[in-house]
């Protein structure tokens, strides 16, 4: 079980990483050159959080399953994760910064559904699913992933 999910939640993280980098370039597109917000635009930011959101269930299931997770912390004590730079990636700042940038994507995309016109829309979906951007990019262990 642990390695196909850890399986799944590693290749669906290439997925998660190209939709909300297409979401957030479309929110800045769509601001910066004034464009009209039309059901495209709706569609690419929902599947956006659809993908994030399967990704943080896949990850929270992994994390209390993976010996890198919560049983890292169980076997080692938190001081010792916490000193240690890779057991502290995986096991505290990657879970947490995830959640953050599926909150950031979630409030995002549900504020800019209460804006009536095309301009508010795009800055907050611009504005929040850029700073969910960057916290994914920050917190991605690079050295798993290649």
């Amino acid at each position: 079980m642990y390695t196909t999910l850890q399986f799944l939640h590693s290749y669906w993280a290439y997925v998660v990483l190209l939709t909300v980098s297409l979401a957030t370039f479309n929110a800045l597109v769509g601001y910066f050159a004034k464009k009209e917000y039309n059901p495209k635009d709706f569609r690419i930011s929902l599947f956006a959080l659809i993908v994030s959101h399967l990704q943080l269930l896949l990850g929270l299931v992994l994390y209390f399953v993976s010996p890198l997770g919560m049983k890292s912390i169980s076997n080692n004590g938190m001081a010792t994760v916490m000193k240690d730079s890779m057991l502290r990636l995986n096991a505290v700042e990657h879970p947490t910064v995830m959640i953050l940038m599926v909150v950031f994507i979630t409030i995002g995309y549900s504020k800019h559904k209460k804006k009536l016109v095309s301009t508010p829309k795009f800055k907050i979906l611009a504005s929040f699913y850029t700073i969910a951007l960057i916290l994914m990019l920050s917190r991605i262990p690079w050295n798993q992933w290649f």
